[in-house]
């Protein structure tokens, strides 16, 4: 009718909520034909587009063709179930969340040693597997999804200098290298085990992660809102600060109190320090210091840059480091040495007034803020040799009125540090302790540092190398000489002290509050002929190398030749040492030998021989001296690659000729003798026998036989078992090659009490 008007009644979406609008009410006009078209409002307009089959014209005939509507049949509603089974690939992934699983408690912390460090965040040690938690948008797809981690260290970090590590996502972990592998999966929730190499960067690392497609799509990265802190590991074999001593590593590194050592060598005194390393802010003190010290990130990987690194900054004397020296006496405006007595207050202050140098400190001082995994070490009794002479001089000026003026730099006692390390930088046999002093004394390559000075080298007058030997062996083991100034001005030695320098070489012990001596670590028994030869050989390399009387000749030689390739393992191992005279004089001396385990990074685990060989020689002789050492002697004190050093020295007694001599040499394991059985063809078994005879006269425990060979076989472990003594062991593979072309299958046997036995074997297969 017309004018009729109808009322729809609906229900908005939006009244669904609280506070929404109350229901929507819309009227509609309907008009016939012949009838005046009346102008649409707005909100009818707007209810006819959104609701068209409510809201169309009619008249009895035919529809206005202004408002004509054409319907279109709606699909079918998708079932429900369709939206849930959505290829998860067709969402972008995405990290919603790291979790480090960094609390003290967690499996990281107590795996890495690293749980006695307050606070929360990841601190893990290089060399060792950490695991993480990603909380993903949806579940992970490893035929879709890609992903990696970013690692990211110093102001401006670089892939070649080892400062942005990306870490791939792998099937599985290999040892010594950056990678990660997904170990367990609930959900959207992944479980990462991540590998670090030995060798990495130590510091504080950002981490991203970053997930993409197979199909190439934009990345997208997630920013960890913590850090890593990355720390040497003295836990980890391939680490060069590996020792290897339980109860070393809880005293040395574990350990946050400890000893110091003063006084006179008859009138030891002792202190008890707390050194704080895992007391709260002083893990980001010690951060703060090698940021501060512009030390290139990329060089922190290496203990022997950051400890020469450490022993600078430690002192303030150039570079604005912890500690300002002060021997004056007057302590006014700062703290007296003697008062300090830990080196958390220090390290705090030091931090929190952004690296503003700490008022005083003195030797013990410096030792004490620079113990972290290392040791404190006092000498009593020792030199401050400014002009690197080698020797302890005091001057005599007589004058006509005989009055005497002794001058000296002798001191009652001096405290440094001892830091364990391999020293690939310097021959075999002079990693191990190393001698590092914060005191500022004197400069080294132009700053006010010292060390990392081997031990062994000092102990063997090797002050030729490297860092700053010569300043250390004198601090240790210099002679006293007395000098006379003579009327016309020139000097004359008139007397000298050889036991006056290096008394008492002390650190705590290992497991409690006594006194360890380590003087002998430092130098041969004072007053023996190696010990005579240690400081003659280093005088030579002084300001002053006259002082000692030169050789009249040097014309006897001594070198050390094995037969064939050398000693095998589970013999008796024999060289021959030949010495030759050269002149035509008769020539005596005494040749001091000493043999020692050394790990394969060239530090000496331990001395397992040593003996005395008088040899007298007529003019023109040569005279050889078979060496031997028994396999009983070192059956139980071999490692790794079952090497040793052998040192000689020796003193000519005609000519005073010093004579030395270091070889190394290896213990040889028997090879895997492989014997491919049968044809090499594509497709077709073959099998090869590898055979293994026990080189030891005991019983090797859990053999292991591991075999692979690319295009030949997967490789795999084989259990053996117990192997007993010089008993020969066959054992038969079966396989099928799948390449062909040249291959090579090999093997290895691997067992606690013998390493480094493998074999392989050429193999050419051959299409069918």
């Amino acid at each position: 009718m017309p004018g009729e008007r109808l009322t729809v009644r609906g229900t908005s979406e939006i009244g669904r909520f609280p506070g929404a609008a109350p229901p929507t009410r819309v009227e509609l006009t309907i008009h016939h034909q012949g009838e005046k078209k009346q102008e649409e409002g707005g909100c009818r307009r707007w209810f006819r587009k959104m609701c068209p089959c409510c809201c169309k014209r009619q008249n009895s005939t035919s529809y206005d063709v202004t408002d004509k509507v054409e319907f279109t049949k709606p699909p079918n509603p998708a079932p429900i179930v369709t939206f849930l089974n959505l290829k998860f690939s067709e969402t972008k992934l995405s990290v919603c969340s790291v979790d480090l699983l960094s609390s003290k408690t967690s499996q990281n912390r107590q795996e890495h040693h690293t749980d006695l460090y307050h606070g929360d965040e990841l601190i893990i040690r290089r060399g060792q597997t950490f695991q993480m938690e990603l909380e993903l948008n949806r579940p992970f797809n490893a035929d879709t999804d890609k992903l990696h981690l970013d690692i990211k260290t110093g102001s401006l970090p670089m892939v070649s200098k080892g400062t942005h590590v990306i870490i791939p996502l792998v099937e599985d972990l290999e040892d010594l290298r950056w990678e990660a592998k997904i170990v367990q999966e609930n959900g959207n929730k992944v479980k990462l085990s991540v590998n670090s190499p030995c060798t990495a960067v130590v510091g504080l690392y950002g981490l991203s992660v970053t997930t993409s497609s197979l199909k190439g799509e934009d990345a997208t990265t997630h920013n960890s809102s913590k850090n890593i802190v990355m720390l040497f590991n003295p836990w980890c074999e391939e680490d060069s600060v590996f020792l290897d001593d339980e109860e070393e590593r809880k005293e040395y590194v574990l350990n946050d109190t400890g000893r110091i050592y003063y006084g006179t060598e008859k009138q030891i005194g002792a202190r008890t320090w707390n050194f704080g390393q895992f007391h709260e802010g002083i893990l980001e003190a010690c951060l703060f210091i090698l940021e501060k010290s512009d030390m290139p990130p990329s060089g922190q990987g290496d203990p022997v840059n950051v400890v020469r690194v450490v022993s600078s900054m430690i002192n303030a004397q150039d570079d604005l480091g912890v500690l300002v020296g002060n021997w004056s006496g007057d302590y006014s405006d700062g703290v007296s040495p003697a008062a300090w007595s830990s080196s958390v207050e220090i390290l705090r202050k030091y931090h929190s007034t952004n690296g503003t140098p700490v008022s005083y400190g003195q030797c013990w001082v410096f030792s004490g803020v620079t113990t972290t995994d290392t040791r404190v070490v006092s000498i009593l009794s020792t030199k401050d040799d400014r002009c690197c002479s080698l020797l302890l001089s005091v001057v005599i000026i007589l004058w006509l009125i005989g009055v005497c003026q002794p001058l000296s730099t002798f001191r009652n006692f001096h405290v440094w540090n001892d830091c364990w390390m391999a020293r690939p930088d310097l021959p075999p046999g002079n990693g191990g302790w190393q001698a590092v002093d914060s005191t500022p004394q004197e400069t080294s390559q132009g700053t006010f540092r010292c060390g990392p000075a081997s031990v062994n080298a000092i102990r063997s007058g090797q002050v030729y190398l490297k860092h700053d030997t010569p300043f250390v062996f004198a601090e240790v083991n210099s002679d006293k000489i007395y000098w006379q100034r003579n009327l016309d001005g020139t000097f004359s030695q008139i007397h000298s002290e050889k036991k006056a320098v290096g008394h008492c070489i002390s650190t705590k012990a290992v497991g409690s509050d006594e006194r360890a001596d380590i003087t002998h670590l430092y130098k041969h028994q004072e007053g023996s002929e190696e010990e005579r030869i240690a400081v003659e050989t280093a005088s030579r390399y002084g300001s002053k190398p006259d002082v000692y009387s030169t050789p009249m000749a040097e014309d006897v030689s001594v070198e050390v030749k094995m037969e064939g390739e050398g000693p095998r393992m589970g013999a008796d191992a024999q060289l021959s040492i030949v010495v030759k005279n050269m002149s035509s004089q008769p020539r005596r001396t005494t040749l001091h030998s000493q043999v020692a385990v050394m790990y394969y990074t060239g530090v000496l685990k331990n001395a397992i021989k040593k003996e005395q060989m008088p040899v007298e020689l007529l003019p023109n002789e040569e005279k050889t001296i078979e060496w031997l050492l028994p396999y009983q002697q070192y059956q139980n004190q071999l490692v790794d690659q079952a090497a040793l050093m052998l040192t000689l020295s020796g003193r000519v007694s005609e000519t005073q000729q010093v004579l030395a001599n270091q070889t190394t040499f290896r213990l040889r394991t028997p090879d895997l003798n492989i014997t491919p059985v049968g044809e090499a063809i594509v497709g077709k078994e073959m099998a090869a026998k590898i055979t293994f005879t026990n080189p030891l006269p005991r019983t090797l425990k859990g053999v292991v036989f591991r075999v692979e060979g690319l295009g030949l076989q997967k490789g795999h472990e084989v259990v053996v078992g117990d192997v007993g003594g010089h008993s020969t062991v066959t054992l038969t593979e079966h396989f099928i090659p799948t390449q062909p072309g040249p291959r090579k299958l090999v093997a290895s046997l691997d067992c606690k009490q013998l390493t480094q036995v493998h074999g392989v074997a050429d193999i050419v297969v051959v299409e069918q």
